[in-house]
């Protein structure tokens, strides 16, 4: 999977242009750039969630929850802006994992609360490693990174407003 991110960035790199005049060109849009992007990054995550039992959309579940737990369902869905029908199954593997147990919210008996288990807490350890090798790869600085970031926190919010 590597291998066609980096040929879809060779690509990418190689065939976005700015003087085709065509609006609709698809190297000329905004979503297609993203996509490609998303995908790549994605990739980059792949073998290094690998050895630790996680999916990226798993990964994201447990940086949510090493941020603050316990967590209500529907909070975390919010959060993570994934709907319940996508997340319960993420919640499921996680708890078959050993990584998160749901109980029942000790506040209100009707929702449903995750918290980590301690096998979940330990993997945030493990999970430290990430974020540094993933700059690593991109060989962006980190400064540049956290510019793209919020460049993209005001692409979000323009697009959902």
């Amino acid at each position: 999977m590597l291998t066609l991110s980096l040929y879809t960035n060779y690509w990418y790199a190689h065939n976005v242009t700015t003087k085709t005049p065509n609006p609709l060109a698809l190297d000329q849009q905004v979503c297609f750039a993203l996509a490609i992007a998303s995908r790549s990054v994605v990739a980059c995550y792949k073998p290094l969630l690998e050895p630790l039992g996680l999916t990226h959309p798993k990964y994201l579940v447990m940086l949510a929850l090493w941020e603050s737990e316990p967590r209500r369902v529907k909070e975390l869905s919010e959060t993570l802006q994934l709907d319940p029908g996508t997340l319960s199954p993420l919640l499921k593997r996680l708890e078959a994992k050993g990584y998160v147990r749901r109980e029942r919210d000790p506040h209100d008996e009707r929702a449903l609360a995750v918290v980590l288990t301690e096998r979940g807490r330990a993997l945030r350890n493990d999970a430290e490693a990430i974020p540094p090798a993933i700059v690593e790869r991109l060989g962006i600085d980190v400064e540049e990174l956290m510019e793209l970031h919020r460049r993209l926190t005001d692409v979000i919010a323009a697009a959902t407003s």
